[in-house]
């Protein structure tokens, strides 16, 4: 795999952490600071996989992800 391929890999699989991590957190809080910290976490994670997965269907497009 290309190095940029293997980058957006990554990155939608550290959204994913992400993702994972917020709903931990959010269920672990003991106040409204927390949640509003996961929150944001989890927002971010939603943005960064859909931007990644489609930087990957580029890629894919363009012949070039294998």
């Amino acid at each position: 795999m290309k190095p940029c391929n293997e980058v957006i890999s990554e990155t939608i699989s550290l959204a994913e952490t992400m993702l994972l991590l917020s709903d931990k957190g959010d269920s672990l809080r003991e106040d409204d600071g927390c949640g509003i910290l996961y929150g944001v976490l989890r927002d971010s994670a939603y943005k960064i996989k859909k931007m990644a997965e489609a930087e990957r269907q580029n890629h894919m497009k363009r012949d070039e992800w294998k």
